[in-house]
């Protein structure tokens, strides 16, 4: 275990009060696989925990969350949870760790680990580990009931780790599954971009599709083609309500438009540039090899390349200051087809012939 959280531990300890690793962390520290994110659950009421780290952190739910170097790392107080209104139930501190364990969603997910890394598993979450399979943790209609976003958990753990899902789960999937439309669109985004973030994304996608999940996800796709993280979403058909960051989106649009031209030249590689080309050779299967090598050969790569300043073309007669883009524009075609030599003599003497 490593030292930072072996202290953290440590001084909930000496302070009294029970802690243990418990969720992704101890189930990827098995699996050997590394996790930055660290659960901790301890009988410390909140502000005991601000009290022993001196923090001013506001609580979350019973939580307590700190960064520690690379580690993110959130405390909370053993509870109970009931009536759930969307997703969001009812907290009542508990001294029993048990019963904190037993509200959880999965049995991989309940597996608890002191700080001498100590294993204490309670509802066969290592048999299930070692067997690859998803299971809830009690009664599944019940726990996928209160809270539908665990379908969508299940369904994501089981593609990332290559895992079943337990028949169960999937019985009630095929029954409920409009319950996932009860989610919000961000939710959903943030299980579908985990999916596709993961080595096992296209076959996520299939698996999807094979469990009938895209309607209700309000998505749609064809054939999907492994690239980056942004080229297959560009692949996908994506409700209008799902809100992606910015520069993500335009990056998607970029991709989509370049598709639809069906090749990439030296204009694709100035207009959008080497990335989102890459990307669309990926796609198109043509051989990144062929595109960085037209890339290097062009002698223009941005506007900035040019050798005519925006000064050198309204000192020109008759330019008509609103065009001064699609001049631009003709210059820059004729520089990238071998036209027009990159330097200012000529490209002076070819917009007077224009």
């Amino acid at each position: 275990m490593e030292k930072i959280i072996y202290e953290v531990l440590e001084k909930l300890n000496q302070s009294g009060y029970e802690a243990y690793i418990v969720g992704g962390y101890v189930r990827d520290k098995i699996l050997g696989l590394k996790n930055y994110d660290v659960d901790i659950c301890t009988n410390a009421k909140p502000e005991n925990v601000k009290e022993i780290f001196n923090l001013t952190t506001p609580e979350k739910f019973g939580c307590i969350h700190m960064s520690i170097d690379k580690y993110s790392i959130d405390m909370t107080t053993y509870r109970l949870e009931s009536n759930y209104s969307n997703r969001k139930p009812s907290i009542k501190y508990i001294d029993n760790l048990y019963l904190d364990l037993e509200r959880r969603d999965f049995t991989i997910n309940s597996i608890l680990m002191n700080k001498d890394e100590k294993i204490i598993d309670c509802f066969d979450g290592l048999k299930d580990l070692k067997s690859g399979i998803i299971k809830c943790i009690g009664n599944t209609n019940k726990k996928l009931t209160e809270d539908p976003l665990r379908i969508l958990r299940a369904i994501r753990f089981s593609i990332i780790y290559n895992f079943k899902v337990d028949e169960d789960i999937i019985n009630f999937l095929n029954i409920n599954k409009e319950l996932i439309k009860t989610l919000s669109y961000d939710r959903k985004l943030a299980e579908i971009d985990r999916i596709i973030s993961s080595k096992n994304n296209i076959c996520g996608l299939k698996k999807l599709k094979e469990l009938d999940m895209l309607d209700v996800l309000e998505i749609n796709y064809n054939d999907i083609v492994f690239t980056e993280k942004l080229g297959i979403y560009a692949q996908i058909e994506f409700s209008n309500k799902y809100v992606f960051k910015k520069k993500d989106k335009l990056y998607i649009e970029k991709i989509r438009e370049l598709l639809k031209l069906k090749t990439i030249n030296k204009e694709t590689l100035y207009r959008y540039g080497l990335d989102i080309n890459l990307i669309v050779a990926d796609i198109l299967k043509i051989k990144r090899n062929y595109v960085v090598s037209l890339y290097n050969s062009m002698p223009i790569r941005t506007r900035k390349d040019v050798n005519i300043t925006y000064n050198d073309i309204v000192n020109l007669k008759d330019i008509c200051y609103n065009n001064i883009n699609s001049i631009y524009d003709n210059i820059e075609i004729n520089i990238l087809n071998g036209n027009l030599k990159n330097n200012l003599e000529d490209i002076l003497k070819f917009l007077e012939k224009k």
